[in-house]
């Protein structure tokens, strides 16, 4: 059974399919129908397979080492679902170890692989793949991401959890309806603890079984692609955790995790870092990521915690680090990993989508590899998510004093390909939500929110927003709860959910919003300083078509005047009444008069000119 080429790829770190050959693989071996298994652990002394197909003996079924620290076994007659562990025998004794390759687990608590057969699954996302693949470049395309945690976004009413199956009778209308073009899943890989959201995986391969099948999960997918909807997943390659059934320490020593003592952990997170110079574990990350392109037909990936990667003194107080070869403070195993990563997925995979939630001022992150960047298409704007969600709470009294907040992001916005992140860590841990955050009375808090969010759809750069917001949950976001549509019955929050709808629905529309946020051709400021007003205006441009947005951030009706020439028609307006606002402002059509153009606004409102021909 021993296949040579797949063990010398995996060492050399160039088998990005290594799923295919380790784990358990449903075969028939000289016409007996079994699971060959197959694992990697170099420094144990002796590895066997236990499951409830033997009641747990680690003595019954010993695994044959294939060298450099491969071992494998067949097993006849193990069936579909079959729970199973490899008991590794190391200097420090015996440890019971979930598959890293595992397709399938338990159900948490419990902590067994699952042997899983994959059934035929009949995918219906041909005519979606064929356009994305004659599709101009996603830059030029809108994106609008609507994030969501599958097992807190509905909940039925006895607390259990919906499959993703299930989910998809749900979730898929409902995006659609809202105006969103593509869903990003918080991770659905295997995980133990509730509580870390899924930011603490122990199955790379392994869609949680909270969500039930692979196939339940490769459902939804599906009837996602088939309405249109793209989907991303996050995914985890800083860390993992500490518990014992996981990668930690898998052969009684540091395997997948980093042998130094500066790089070995994540102290405040209590999490275990990847070795990234290590081959091996190249492979298996990279496999993990392609797996998931291959397998479950996702659009892109979201790679969670980049800044903890490329920095050896992230978190880490002087004296905690070792600098590297050059003296500073870059990780150049991990930076030269996430390249290979990109290179490997986009190679494979052109259509593919890799974003980089990276907070600090790391440069060339989006740029190709072959010009000394990182390889990824976009790069969560932290600068400007911070920036606005400062600003947003202040009393407009006081906001002319923060202005920059709101255009400073406009001084780098070109540097990168970005995506305007509003997401599930905004709105936790006593942050407040989108709503609460913002200043004022219960009506002005609304008005806040719509007139963030004129800002935020005419600002270069992709977006992103979590599940709740659109609707205007006050509540924080509860990963143990459902989101309270419920709210939705009551005035305000289902004119707030119109709204989004229709300004979500307008920007996938509008190619002047969204066909280039890459440079200042697409971009005009005809209002950046006015600070004394709260107001900011400027131009969207496409070619030769101009969509002038004018944003009234302050607490009072403003009489806004610019310096433009022809025929504007109104084309959208956040204060109409079906929105909650006052309709203060009635007018259709809005002409220049002697180089100007006047238009009024109501307090915390906003609105889209379009330039007529």
């Amino acid at each position: 059974m021993k296949d040579s080429l797949p063990i010398y790829l995996f060492h050399q770190g160039t088998n990005y399919h290594s799923y295919e050959y380790f784990g358990a693989h449903f075969v028939k071996v000289g016409g007996k129908q079994g699971v060959i298994f197959r694992v990697w652990a170099n420094s144990a002394e002796s590895v066997s397979v236990v499951g409830d197909f033997n009641g747990w003996d680690a003595n019954k079924n010993p695994m044959q080492c294939l060298g450099n620290g491969v071992f494998e076994l067949f097993v006849e007659g193990f069936k579909h679902l079959g729970n199973y562990k490899y008991a590794v025998k190391t200097a420090k004794g015996l440890t019971l170890k979930a598959d890293p390759f595992a397709f399938y687990a338990e159900l948490a608590p419990n902590t067994a692989s699952r042997a899983y057969m994959f059934k035929s699954f009949k995918w219906e996302d041909g005519e979606y793949f064929k356009c994305k693949s004659i599709a101009p470049s996603h830059h030029n395309l809108p994106m609008n991401v609507y994030e969501v945690n599958l097992t807190s976004f509905m909940q039925k009413e006895n607390g259990e959890l919906y499959t993703a199956r299930e989910l998809a009778k749900l979730l898929v209308p409902y995006v659609k309806r809202m105006g969103y073009n593509y869903v990003e899943f918080m991770p659905i890989t295997e995980y133990p603890f509730d509580g870390s959201w899924g930011y603490q995986v122990t199955g790379y391969f392994a869609v949680t079984s909270r969500l039930g099948t692979p196939e339940d999960f490769k459902y939804l997918v599906n009837e996602f692609h088939k309405a249109g909807i793209g989907v991303i997943i996050d995914w985890v390659p800083a860390h993992f955790p500490k518990d014992e059934h996981g990668l930690y320490e898998f052969d009684g020593a540091p395997l997948y995790e980093n042998h130094g003592w500066d790089r070995i952990e994540h102290a405040t997170w209590g999490t275990r870092r990847f070795d990234y110079g290590r081959t091996e574990v190249q492979s298996f990350l990279i496999s993990s990521a392609n797996f998931f392109f291959s397998e479950y037909h996702v659009d892109g990936i979201r790679v969670d915690a980049v800044a903890s990667m490329l920095y050896l003194d992230y978190d880490k107080k002087p004296g905690e680090w070792i600098p590297n070869e050059f003296g500073d403070n870059k990780n150049l195993e991990a930076i030269a990993f996430l390249k290979k990563l990109n290179d490997a997925i986009h190679g494979e995979h052109p259509y593919a989508i890799m974003i980089a939630e990276e907070s600090t001022s790391y440069s060339m992150i989006t740029k190709p590899t072959a010009d000394g960047g990182l390889g990824f298409d976009y790069k969560w704007n932290m600068g400007w998510m911070n920036d606005v969600l400062s600003y947003v709470p202040v009393d407009p009294l006081f906001r002319k004093y923060c202005h920059n907040k709101l255009n400073f992001s406009l001084c780098y916005a070109f540097s990168e390909h970005y995506v305007l992140p509003i997401s599930h860590d905004e709105v936790v841990h006593g942050k407040k939500s989108l709503l609460d955050k913002q200043f004022g009375e219960y009506w002005q808090k609304f008005a806040g929110v719509r007139t963030f969010m004129g800002y935020m759809m005419s600002h270069p750069g992709k977006k992103l927003m979590f599940m709740g917001c659109e609707f205007g949950q006050f509540k924080e976001w509860a990963y143990k709860e459902g989101l309270e549509f419920f709210l939705k019955k009551y005035e305000k929050h289902g004119k707030l959910s119109r709204f989004f709808s229709e300004i979500n629905n307008f920007y996938l529309n509008e190619p002047c919003l969204y066909g280039d946020d890459d440079g200042w051709d697409g971009f005009e400021w005809l209002l950046a300083d006015d600070s004394d007003n709260n107001v900011l205006s400027y131009k969207r441009r496409l070619g030769g078509e101009e969509l002038i947005c004018i944003i009234n951030f302050s607490g009072s009706e403003k009489d806004v005047s610019l310096h433009l020439n022809g025929k504007y028609k109104l084309a959208f307006n956040s204060d109409m009444i079906r929105f909650g606002g006052d309709a203060i402002n009635k007018k259709r059509v809005v002409k220049s008069k002697n180089g100007e153009v006047s238009i009024k606004l109501n307090q915390l409102s906003f609105v889209y000119l379009k330039k007529q021909k």
